[in-house]
């Protein structure tokens, strides 16, 4: 009898067998990718849009170190080079607090998105107005500078006023953008002046080697720059997902986080007994924020301003007036006026969820 071997049939049956179980496989793949086709791709966007967030937070550190390292190596630098100091407070340590607003309005200017770049200042300044002063004022009552008082918080009213104007006709164009940038370096030449008459000896501080100081300087500048660009652009992408309009989103997340600075140093001078520092840092930026800071947005290019931009504008003004009346109280702001300054913003940021 001959004997009928399988082997080579199961060898013959296990090679017929695969590809069908590959194509089967590769089939049911197509159908469960299909079936759930809507969930991974929310998964993935879901997760795009968690990586924008991330790296506009990764753009505000960039910003805010950036800042600190150019005002480090800044002031090492001119002290290095014989500056006096006063010079630097009015000029690398003013304009370095006011970096992160700077970069921001630049690279917005640059990109085209003019309501950032606007609404990015005057969030800014409604900002240091009522938050930065009443946080410190609340924390710790202080009396006012009489020098502040009489020259610089009703000059921030003459040149937030002037401002207003120019935005009527909604466009900021280079010759307005001129102007501005003449009228801070007017400032600069009066507030140099002041300064140097009424000059006093500081102690040198902290003082970096010529390399460190140039290291610092470019990398913190570095550091703004590419900051700034991607916290425009992030922005501008949280806008569009969230559907809200650049201009709401440079006036709150933007210009809150650019603020931070200004913020942070005031209430480290309150802590330290310091509290009317806050008042001329939120004057002496405010003041840059719209004469530098619009002025060179515009020259690069010129700005067209939203009928909202107008309207914030104004509402900046009525704040300045607001913050000189406190001061004025009995050459004082009191915590129960930065409590009325607090409440102010909470409801002028009401004001914009709701226009």
């Amino acid at each position: 009898m001959t004997s009928i071997s399988f082997s080579g049939w199961n060898s013959n049956r296990h090679h017929a067998v695969r590809p069908v179980i590959i194509e089967i496989t590769r089939l049911l793949s197509i159908i469960f990718l299909m079936r759930y086709r809507s969930l991974f791709l929310s998964v993935y966007r879901r997760k795009g849009k968690f990586m924008e967030y991330v790296l506009l937070l990764v753009g505000f550190f960039l910003l805010i170190k950036g800042a600190d390292f150019f005002v480090e190596g800044s002031s090492s630098l001119a002290k290095i080079l014989k500056v006096p100091s006063v010079i630097i407070g009015l000029t690398i340590v003013a304009m370095g607090t006011s970096a992160p607003e700077t970069s921001v309005s630049i690279n917005a200017a640059l990109a085209g998105s003019n309501d950032i770049a606007i609404s990015n200042v005057v969030g800014s300044n409604i900002f240091n107005g009522l938050v930065v002063v009443g946080i410190c004022a609340f924390l710790s009552g202080f009396q006012t500078n009489l020098d502040i008082m009489k020259r610089d918080m009703p000059l921030n009213i003459l040149v937030t006023f002037i401002l207003c104007i120019l935005f009527l006709d909604g466009t900021l164009s280079r010759p307005e953008g001129i102007l501005l940038l003449l009228g801070m370096a007017a400032y600069l030449v009066v507030m140099i002046i002041s300064a140097m008459k009424n000059r006093t000896e500081e102690d040198a501080g902290k003082i970096l080697s010529l390399p460190k100081s140039i290291f610092f300087m470019i990398g913190g500048l570095l550091a703004v720059i590419f900051g700034g660009d991607l916290v425009v652009d992030k922005a501008c992408i949280i806008a569009t997902n969230f559907g809200v309009s650049q201009n709401f989103i440079g006036l709150t997340i933007i210009a809150i986080g650019t603020s931070l600075p200004e913020l942070v140093t005031s209430i480290v001078a309150t802590r330290k007994g310091d509290s009317g520092l806050a008042l001329g840092n939120a004057i002496g930026s405010n003041l840059f924020n719209i004469l530098f800071i619009l002025g060179i947005s515009a020259v690069i290019s010129p700005l067209s301003v939203l009928d909202e931009s107008v309207i914030d504008c104004i509402l900046l003004l009525i704040s300045a007036m607001v913050l000189l009346v406190f001061a004025r109280t009995k050459k004082s702001m009191s915590r129960l006026e930065g409590a009325v300054c607090i409440f102010l913003y909470i409801a002028y940021t009401a004001y914009l969820f709701i226009r």
